[in-house]
């Protein structure tokens, strides 16, 4: 198809609606163009399904180009060579010319005529590839500290054997020997501090990298299948190297390891048994007087990598079966008894298009150990309407202080074992340690003289005797604070990768506590541990990683809060605030970064947290509407209940027994009129369970049972599908009620990626504005920190206090003074927090050209005269396409049934036409 001279998208299953053909051109010319691109197109519209066509088809055209290209060089090189050959060259160098073109022709052959890796050349390359990937142990290489460490030990001092496991190899320190370098000559490594699902680094043979390369990644797992469903669809995915990336958690086969459940015990689980080896001997073995030990040959300790021809068969299918989704890579891991995690990475340097979690190509240590290559690639990030946030995400840091504890603990016993057998280098480092866990336990425990760091209750006590407050620091201010400012943490934690002290400390822990078992317990027979000991050493690392960013990339926030029965106790946090530097590494890298999404309006925002270097006349932005037309949508703002009540759920009045009373009101009036499926948002569950309740105790939730069933969105999302499912059931089957109920929740599962078309969406209701908590300190500072963006005056930044560290109570109105005292940007992210999560929920309506559904804004905020609308209203940060068909003011409910009734009575006949 072609569209005024524009590219051709032969891929395109349907013939496409003219707007998908103008998303599709405006995403070639991005990619054409390079750099930057925000494209929005709503849910509902085939946006993947676009996305896939013209990327994959302008990496075709490129491929194409590039071939062409070559074959004229070629000839032209030829043309020259025969201008002046000689007939007086011996025959062996004619012979090498030709035969030298026919290995390059021949190379060259081993490409489709896409210039894709063809299914022959794929085979071999998998089966070359595997008889080296696996020729030895997969974590041999990347744990350079998992090897044995050769023993400085002299043969006069006393050590046990089995302790002996746990020494540390002798360290030089930076005047000793270079900065931190091993006896042993170990080879070095690129400085990170890799958190457990950001590990090691697989050194694979190396494979001929592919060219424009296409990464595509997206927020949830779910996501990331709906995308090779899509692709399924394609004549890309017969020709195109895909592989999908997942977490651990979600590809993981072995059972024990799975049973943990916990995401970080999983992954710990999984580096444990790639540590311990088995041996095809004994672990050690005494050869005499002299104390010498042999090592033998080992394999990997997860019975899902022993076995390697199974990782090749794992890739060969792979390759017959064409593209596979996590599931049904798991599956076929599961077929064939091998890892799937590992058998999906292993494949990464051959793939055209790898798919793929926001954290693994965001977080740099992720994409290092992943061996993500984004040079001269395409980029392309779905649902990026909070990538910004996102993305700083990931660079936080968290301990906790029971972690602290458990580490400071740890290092001591481990200290007083070993001190007089370790060199002076490790002495002075793990001393090092001591003296910063000591300082960040005597920062939560209030504690100016460090009398309460001896036990468990002791340390608990200190928590519950101070106020609870939450206070935050600039980095410097902290360092300062605790008098650490002269440590070099860079050093340090090169020693922490260097020496493998994690490992032999919480190995010399686990072994100490199983001989000792109920020897770490508190008062009430609680046990000291907070998760793994190595847990514990890696939120250390990572929070003195985070210690080494700039002073104004990020604060520190202190909590001493007392443990409750949520379980968060006291707590030392490093938020990130800036994700300028971390976004630049990216795109600087990438021929092409595109950020799409359903709504990622207001741009500016993100273009100054992002990329703020780029002027917004060079930002190539594309918005297209809806496929729907207006008459399949009903957007209405509900001011006023049946009984004539004003609705308003701001934070003063929504747990008025009146407003619940009037909003189960609403929900009985709406299931008499509108079919089949109503799904309902709330701000939180703690206000979705308030209102139920009260609903149960004023009879309102009976009343509206008689009419349609009632199903809650639970908090565990292993338990949503459950819920989906039964409630599906209730619309398809509805007698003899009318259908159901879904209440939900902003920003939980089903407001992100659950999508509701036809019957299981004829109506969303979001019922006030979402706004998030202002008693949230992380929330504040990022507030803060958005409104001083471009400031180059000498305006304040709002402060919570006037002192270097600021401490705050935690309450909602303290919040509101910050929020008001700000003029414009902070304020404008506030409300924009909340849009967009509005935006997201609603937009779970309305999937495809022949759906129709009613929006419902349930309070009086959205209400308003056109006229008079100002420019943070929230109606006018709604999405275009609803705001051109939205009904922002009615008189009274009476209106708003008539409006609903007259709507469904013409969708159905016209459906029924």
């Amino acid at each position: 198809m072609e569209n005024g001279g524009e590219a051709k998208f032969p891929a395109f299953p349907y013939k496409p609606y003219s707007i998908q053909i103008d998303f599709m051109n405006a995403l070639y010319h991005s990619l054409d163009k390079g750099g930057v691109s925000m494209l929005e197109s709503p849910t509902g519209t085939g946006k993947t399904l676009s996305i896939i066509c013209s990327a994959l088809q302008w990496v075709l055209d490129q491929r194409q180009k590039d071939q062409s290209e070559k074959r004229v060089e070629s000839d032209e090189k030829k043309g020259k060579n025969g201008e002046i050959s000689s007939d007086d060259e011996p025959d062996w160098i004619k012979n090498f010319v030709v035969n030298k073109d026919n290995q390059v022709d021949e190379k060259k052959s081993k490409k489709n005529k896409h210039g894709f890796a063809s299914e022959k050349y794929k085979k071999r390359m998998n089966k070359d590839s595997h008889r080296d990937l696996f020729s030895r142990n997969i974590d041999e290489e990347s744990f350079p500290e998992n090897k044995e460490c050769k023993r400085s030990v002299k043969k006069n001092d006393v050590v046990d054997l089995d302790d002996n496991e746990f020494l540390l190899e002798e360290y030089e320190s930076e005047e000793e020997g270079g900065i931190g370098s091993l006896n042993s000559k170990r080879k070095g490594n690129k400085f990170t501090v890799n958190s457990s699902s950001e590990e090691e680094e697989d050194e694979f043979e190396e494979e001929e990298e592919v060219k424009l390369k296409v990464y595509f990644c997206s927020r949830t797992h779910s996501q990331i299948s709906q995308f090779v469903k899509e692709l399924r669809k394609t004549i890309f995915a017969n020709e195109m190297n895909v592989v999908s990336l997942g977490s651990r958690k979600n590809f993981c086969i072995n059972e024990e390891v799975l049973r943990l459940g916990n995401s970080t015990q999983i992954n710990e689980r999984c580096l444990e048994l790639q540590k311990s080896k088995k041996k095809e001997i004994s672990k050690m073995k005494n050869l005499g007087a002299e104390g010498k030990v042999r090592r033998t040959k080992a394999s990997s300790g997860c019975p899902m990598l022993r076995k390697h021809k199974l990782q090749k068969q794992f890739r060969d299918e792979i390759s017959h079966q064409g593209v596979l989704d996590i599931e049904d890579l798991v599956q076929l891991g599961r077929n064939i008894g091998t890892c799937p995690y590992y058998g999906s990475r292993s494949m990464i340097t051959s793939a055209d298009l790898v798919v793929l979690p926001y954290q693994s190509l965001l977080s740099k240590a992720s994409r290092e150990a992943l061996g993500l290559n984004l040079k001269d690639s395409i980029v392309i990030i779905d649902e990026a309407h909070n990538l910004a946030d996102s993305l700083i995400s990931m660079y936080d840091a968290k301990i906790t202080l029971s972690q602290l504890e458990d580490v400071h603990s740890h290092i001591e016993k481990y200290f007083g074992r070993f001190r007089g057998l370790l060199g002076p280098g490790n002495r002075r480092y793990i001393q090092t340690l001591l003296v910063l866990t000591r300082a960040f336990l005597r920062v939560l425990l209030n504690d100016k003289d460090g009398n309460r760091l001896n036990t468990c209750p002791d340390a608990e006590k200190g928590v519950r005797e101070n106020k609870t407050f939450d206070s935050s620091m600039a980095i410097n201010d902290f360092l300062f604070s605790l008098n650490i400012d002269n440590i070099n943490l860079i050093k340090l934690l090169q020693y922490i990768k260097e020496s493998n002290i994690m490992h032999k400390v919480s190995g010399y822990g686990d072994k100490m506590t199983t001989m000792q078992k109920g020897s770490a317990v508190k008062e009430n027979g609680e046990s000291c541990d907070n998760g793994s000991i190595l847990s514990g050493f890696q939120a250390l690392a990572n929070m003195l990683l985070s210690l080494t960013n700039n002073d104004g990339d990020g604060r520190i926030i202190i909590s001493r809060k007392r443990l409750s029965s949520s379980g968060q106790g006291a707590y030392l946090k490093y938020v990130m605030l800036t994700g300028e530097k971390i976004f630049s590494e990216i795109v600087h890298e990438a021929h092409a970064v595109l950020l799409a999404g359903g709504t990622l309006q207001p741009i500016e925002e993100t273009r100054e947290r992002l990329f703020p270097w780029l002027p917004s006349d060079h930002l190539h932005f594309f918005s297209c509407s809806h496929i729907v037309p207006p008459e399949s949508i009903l957007p209405l703002a509900v001011s006023h209940g049946p009984s004539g009540r004003s609705f308003d759920f701001s934070y003063g009045s929504r747990s008025s027994s009146t407003m619940m009373e009037e909003l189960g009101l609403l929900l009985r009036n709406l299931a008499t009129v509108i079919p089949e499926g109503i799904v309902v948002f709330f701000s939180s569950f703690e206000y979705e369970g308030q209102v139920y309740d009260a609903w149960k105790t004023s009879g309102i939730l009976e009343r509206i049972l008689k009419k349609k069933h009632i199903f809650r969105e639970p908090r565990k999302n292993t338990e949503i599908e459950v819920i989906l499912k039964k409630y599906k059931e209730a619309i398809d089957n509805p007698a003899p009620k009318s259908g159901a109920i879904l209440l939900a929740v902003v920003g939980g599962k089903i407001s992100e990626g659950i999508n509701f078309s036809d019957g299981m969406g004829r109506c969303i209701v979001m019922v006030g504005l979402p706004y998030p908590s202002p008693s949230d300190i992380e929330l504040l500072e990022r507030v803060k920190h958005i409104e001083s963006l471009g400031d180059t005056s000498s305006t304040e930044i709002p402060k919570l206090s006037i002192s270097e560290e600021e401490y705050y109570g935690g309450d909602v109105q303290s919040g509101f003074s910050i929020l008001r005292s700000c003029r414009r940007r902070g304020k404008e992210y506030y409300e924009n927090l909340c849009m967009k999560a509005v935006n997201q929920s609603i937009g779970r309506a309305i999937r495809h050209v022949n759906d129709y559904a009613a929006i419902l804004l349930v309070d009086i905020r959205y209400a308003s005269d056109s006229s008079k609308r100002s420019f943070s209203h929230p109606s006018s940060k709604l999405p275009q396409w609803i705001k051109e068909s939205l009904v922002s003011a009615t008189n009274n409910y009476g209106e708003v049934h008539k409006r609903l009734h007259q709507f469904f009575r013409f969708n159905k006949n016209r459906n029924c036409n």
